[in-house]
């Protein structure tokens, strides 16, 4: 017969086992002590409620002492603090912080929830004021109350986790400028770098201003303000600072009681929460857990699997003996508009166990709409599956604006259960329009993951394609030709989808083809193609639109600085004077709408196009779409078709953009244009005199300052090929093609007057008799002065001219890269 538990802390963990121990055992007798005020709150409710999203402050107390004695007999005695364990004896000391009175209590068992306390390093003015923690009720009224007291206009959240986020997000919420600085190179643990990066953008779109791989030095006064000082230098002005640094457990009870405990201080347990004394047992943040996938201990500081703590605590001091049989760290997180979920292992945690991309694991990366596409308001999840090689789910992170919740829960559940890719692909799940499609999302990606593990689809990372040896690879873009206009990979080559069958002989099957779409599913369809006419070919997954958002570095940019959906708040006054205007013409009805929702890339763009192309300049179009790229992709679209952007929201389950037939800042623009220190040339010419005024020219032009680009292509190549014979395989007409054109500089023709060599020869005596640069030496001081010289891949590969063969430092492009330099270039020559 149990006589007596005494359970130290409540919150998660000892509240849950009080309330299930009274359930199993009506006769016990149950003492919980908290230091505290509060035996029960809801701790991640704490950020809404300052930010205001949760109104009442009552809201978040779940639990108080007087009910838990009404409903569960429990002696709950707050304000009174465990301050040592006798365990020989089985007796705790406890001070009354009321009193100060120290009085022992003995049990029958014992239940450690300690909890867990953020982490306050020894940095210099970390003890001001207006620096400040959360993590329970009176942190919580601390900041509100100086948030509400003082004019509070800049805050610097320290560290970039749950907490963090939620900080930043509810400042913002309170109209406040915020700073997010993280020592790491990414915020959200949980999930890895690159879909972090999809985090990044959203909360720098918002006009959060991120400061990644960067820790704080000091926290100083200046001119009465306060400055919180980075590591590189960097001096960020602060009205109020929130710490969110991380957490360490509360282990020093269970230490000095001489229980076992890690090396970062957790308790030790055994699989039925029993520490290393037979009668006492902890849970919560404090204790060290199992993690489910791996199998290794780790420490996993979670509301949820704390509840499951202490109930099958309850079950076995109860005499039921039943494992905890460990933690999978399944979570889910709001930022702003998006849903971030985790669960299982990432890439990261299987990297450091010594597991390698291919080897041990392989990752599939989907993004299906949240619904029916054909039904109003699906809008795609981008959604990341880890597998072995066997097919056994590893771990997924999946970030959305709907139904994210619904499919990282399925995952979960399918790894608790052992579950492999082809569970998942085989899962009948529910399905209407309004919730799913009868392919749900996490169907699709087992279907992607199963397509890679059966060798249907090899497989290229963002990662990894602009490593690839480009000699021996083509990329290939096979979106539809308006999608260029919304951005490209550098040098790649562009065949629709729909025109590859016709076209594939333009591409080398000696190559290794790097296929990428807008997401990846017009991407497999040609990997498919090509695959079966013989050719090599991976699929870049995610496509297009996730690798643009990963290479991007967004602790550069803010609001409407970012290539995403801009805040209203963000513009400038011309185009908040447009903005007003806009707003007036709309709520007078004389938009034109264009629903574009539910549409698979290219779709919106393209009846974007269409649609302009109907009305009239100066005709104000409002499309509404489900892709949440799509207000980037139409921003890029107007500027390069001399179109106005005007403005972007974002409503339920839509992104509702606004743009003007015509340009009322084309001229503006222009004019901007020709004051750009840009300067571009295509040396299409071999000949001597044409190449020396070629770079006379691009000296000149970078001696002042101008950022030059010089495209060489068809016979221009000559004049970047080395002197010397150079071992390359060719073909019997890219030999003869080589043999028949000059080699180098010194091989070069005058254009006129060239009399088989002699005029050549004359040119370059006079030029050393007036002291002018021979051509080598200005195509060295072209190098050393920064010019780009890039040639063309195209024209290489119809003259038979390998890279090998070129002269040191020489970029290799494609078409496109030479426009894109154009575009901001005051002046274009053709030589």
């Amino acid at each position: 017969m149990i006589n007596k538990v005494l359970i130290v802390g409540g919150v998660a963990g000892g509240a849950s086992t009080a309330a299930r121990l009274r359930r199993v055992n009506e006769d016990a007798q149950i003492i919980m002590f908290e230091r505290g005020k509060y035996i029960s709150f809801a701790n991640c409710g704490l950020p809404y409620y300052i930010g205001g999203t949760i109104e009442q402050r009552d809201a978040l107390l779940l639990q108080t002492p007087e009910a838990m004695k009404a409903r569960f007999n429990i002696d709950v005695r707050v304000q009174n603090e465990v301050v040592s364990i006798n365990k020989e004896e089985k007796y705790v000391e406890v001070k009354d912080l009321k009193t100060g009175e120290i009085y022992k209590e003995t049990y029958d068992n014992l239940v450690l929830s300690p909890g867990s306390t953020p982490i306050k390093p020894p940095i210099p003015g970390i003890d001001k004021d207006n620096i400040f923690s959360l993590w329970n009720i009176p942190d919580t009224d601390a900041i509100k109350s100086f948030l509400d007291k003082r004019p509070v206009k800049k805050v610097t959240v320290i560290g970039g986790g749950f907490i963090g986020i939620e900080m930043a997000e509810n400042m913002y919420d309170r109209g406040l400028e915020v700073n997010l600085v993280e020592m790491a190179d990414q915020v959200m643990a949980p999930v890895d770098y690159d879909m972090a990066q999809l985090i990044h953008g959203h909360m720098a779109q918002k006009g959060i201003k991120l400061f990644l791989n960067n820790g704080v030095s000091s926290f100083e006064d200046k001119d009465g303000k306060t400055y919180v000082k980075l590591q590189d230098g960097t001096m960020l002005e602060s009205d109020m600072v929130i710490l969110s640094i991380g957490i360490r457990p509360n282990g020093e009870l269970a230490k000095n009681a001489g229980l076992e405990t890690n090396k970062r201080g957790g308790i030790v347990v055994d699989e039925y929460l029993k520490t290393s004394d037979d009668s006492i047992y902890a849970v919560g943040d404090a204790i060290e857990v199992v993690d489910y996938v791996n199998g290794s201990k780790t420490m996993i500081p979670l509301a949820g699997p704390a509840n499951k703590q202490g109930r099958i605590v309850a079950n076995n001091i109860a005499g039921k003996q039943e494992k905890y049989k460990g933690t999978m760290g399944t979570s889910v997180v709001k930022v702003f508009d998006l849903t971030v979920a985790a669960t299982g292992n990432n890439e990261k945690t299987l990297n450091r166990l010594g597991k390698k991309y291919q080897e041990d694991y392989k990752i599939s990366l989907v993004q299906p709409k949240s619904h029916a596409g054909y039904y109003p308001g699906a809008i795609p999840m981008t959604i990341k599956l880890m597998f072995d090689l066997k097919g056994k789910i590893l771990g997924a992170e999946i970030i959305g604006y709907e139904g994210v919740d619904k499919r990282i829960d399925v995952i979960a559940t399918l790894i608790k259960m052992g579950g492999t890719i082809y569970d998942l692909k085989e899962l009948e799940l529910a399905y209407a329009p309004p919730y799913s499609s009868a392919k749900d999302p996490v169907n699709m990606a087992g279907f992607s993951a199963e397509n890679i593990l059966n060798g249907d689809m090899e497989v290229v990372l963002w990662d990894e394609i602009d490593k690839e040896d480009k000699q021996n690879s083509i990329i290939l873009d096979v979106r539809d030709d308006i999608e260029l206009e919304l951005g490209y990979i550098e040098g790649a080559k562009n065949i629709p989808v729909n025109s590859l069958r016709d076209r594939i002989n333009e591409l080398d099957k000696n190559k290794e083809i790097l296929v990428y779409c807008a997401i990846g599913i017009r991407g497999y369809i040609a990997s498919r193609i090509l695959t079966q006419k013989g050719y090599k070919a991976k699929n870049l997954i995610g496509g297009y639109n996730f690798y643009k958002c990963v290479v991007k570095d967004y602790t550069k940019m803010t609001g409407s600085d970012i290539d995403c959906d801009c805040c209203e708040e963000n513009a400038d006054e011309d185009s908040k004077k447009k903005v007003e205007s806009i707003d007036s013409a709309i709520n007078q009805g004389i938009t034109i709408k264009l629903n574009a929702c539910g549409l698979q890339c290219p779709g919106p763009i393209m009846q974007v196009n269409n649609k302009m192309k109907e009305i009239n300049t100066g005709d104000i179009l409002e499309i509404s779409a489900t892709d949440p790229g799509f207000p980037v992709d139409v921003e890029a679209w107007c500027k390069k078709t001399g179109n106005s952007f005007i403005k972007t929201e974002k409503r339920e389950k839509e992104f509702v953009v606004w743009i003007g037939k015509g340009n009322e800042n084309v001229e503006i623009k222009e004019k901007a244009a020709v004051a750009a220190d840009k300067s571009t040339m295509v040396v299409f010419s071999g000949e001597l005199d044409k190449a020396l005024a070629s770079f006379i020219i691009a000296n000149g032009a970078a001696s002042m300052g101008k950022e030059v680009s010089m495209f060489f292509t068809f016979w221009g190549l000559n004049i970047l090929r080395k002197e010397q014979r150079v071992k390359v395989k060719k073909s019997v007409i890219e030999k003869m093609f080589g043999f028949m054109m000059p080699k180098g500089t010194k091989k070069l023709k005058l254009s006129k007057m060239n009399m088989a060599g002699m005029g050549s020869a004359m040119m370059k005596k006079v030029m050393r008799d007036k002291n002018v640069n021979s051509l080598e030496d200005l195509i060295k001081s072209a190098m050393d002065n920064g010019v780009k010289i890039v040639a063309c891949t195209m024209s290489m590969d119809v003259m038979g001219i390998k890279k090998e063969e070129l002269i040191d430092g020489i970029e290799l492009g494609g078409v496109a890269s030479y426009l894109g330099d154009t575009d901001d270039a005051n002046h274009n020559l053709f030589i």
